[in-house]
């Protein structure tokens, strides 16, 4: 009798496992229905032969992330939207926003995930879905949320090869400079033309691609995590800020609220930097209007005289971002471009802008997916 008891328990526990496998390895891919519009919102300077800045502020949901073909039918609509519009040519400088290449890491899961109603949900569909990776992630994961770390890191090494499929692929496609926003990933570094990653700690890191859709550079790594992402995500005062060659001149890429410190300006400006790229993300719907909290949990610079609570969200943004304002920054010109969308229950703000000559242009109407031009 307790052989046969033996017997039907490990039948019914192979029955079990078997069924979970065979669930887990599903991905069916469901109807696929995505808002392609884009507007024009802002348009400065006068077209000349010296290139300009473009910024895409997309929106974004988790069912645009369910294949990288789907995020790239939609980044290449807002693209083809600039280029009928004359606004691509052998200069231009694209710039995407925070973020926009971390969710990479729901890309290919199954429909309860997409379909969850917030994002706890979501990430228990993603751990559920793909357990051995998690579980190996868990057990190498850094940081005082050993949890959010171990979503990150679970698919990293695809993240990191679909990240610059898709975004090299598109600057290739268009013939631009693409700043690929950012993206979370372990150790990144570039290697014989080759986003790859290490085992350390995480870093939110954006990789400009060139016309010829390979990396120019290393990745840039953020250098100030806000306290929102600092339980997981390194960063390190003492990286070097990187500037690149492009066609429309020498570039610097700040990430977020890198872009608060005057001190990587005057790092920009010892490398001769002309341009910013600013990638940025804000969580919280009406957070823009909303009173400024600050530094959010890390020392202000002591050059920094602006309290919290003094200004809003966005005019905070626009004040301590020094791009084009000499004495603090030498730069001809920037944009800071947010990312836009709904992740389940987390709702984004922030409203793209330019800068050039000391004056900031963005839109007053943040809604839906915007196109930012600024001729140099």
């Amino acid at each position: 009798m307790r052989k046969l008891l033996y017997l039907t328990l490990s039948m019914a526990m192979i029955a079990v496992l078997t069924t979970y496998a065979m669930w887990a390895a599903d991905r069916p891919v469901g109807h696929y229905l995505s808002d392609l519009r884009i507007n024009l919102a802002v348009d400065q300077g006068t077209p000349a032969d010296r290139g300009n800045l473009l910024g895409i502020q997309p929106e974004l949901f988790p069912t645009d992330y369910q294949s990288p073909e789907r995020l790239h039918r939609k980044l290449a609509a807002y693209l083809q939207k600039a280029q009928d519009q004359g606004l691509l040519n052998e200069k231009t400088i694209v710039v995407l926003p925070e973020h926009v290449g971390t969710w990479l890491m729901v890309s290919g899961e199954k429909d309860e995930l997409y379909q969850a109603t917030t994002l706890k949900e979501a990430m228990n569909w993603l751990a559920a879905s793909n357990p051995l990776q998690f579980i190996r992630a868990l057990i190498s994961a850094e940081g005082s949320n050993r949890l959010d770390d171990a979503h990150l890191r679970m698919k990293a090494k695809r993240m990191a090869k679909d990240y610059q499929a898709l975004f090299g692929g598109l600057a290739k496609e268009f013939h631009v400079t693409l700043v690929a926003g950012s993206i979370v990933l372990p150790e990144p570094s570039v290697s014989d033309g080759t986003l790859h990653i290490g085992h350390g700690a995480l870093y939110n890191s954006s990789v400009v691609f060139g016309r010829d859709g390979l990396p120019i550079g290393q990745p840039q790594r953020q250098m100030h995590p806000t306290f929102a992402g600092r339980g997981t995500l390194q960063g390190n005062s003492d990286h070097p800020v990187n500037v690149v060659d492009t066609p429309a001149g020498r570039l610097g890429v700040l990430i977020g609220s890198d872009s608060w410190y005057p001190d990587n300006y005057r790092k920009l400006d010892d490398q001769g930097a002309q341009l910013v790229a600013v990638p940025a993300f804000v969580v919280g719907r009406g957070s823009w209007d909303q009173p400024w909290r600050g530094y959010k949990g890390l020392p202000a610079p002591s050059s920094v005289s602006l309290k919290a609570g003094e200004l809003s969200e966005g005019q905070a943004w626009q004040r301590l971002t020094l791009i084009a304002q000499p004495p603090g920054s030498q730069t001809i010109a920037g944009m800071s471009v947010f990312l836009r969308g709904q992740f389940w229950d987390k709702s984004s703000a922030g409203q793209s802008f330019l800068s050039s000559n000391g004056q900031h242009f963005a839109d007053g109407d943040a809604h839906g997916a915007q196109l930012l031009n600024l001729w140099l």
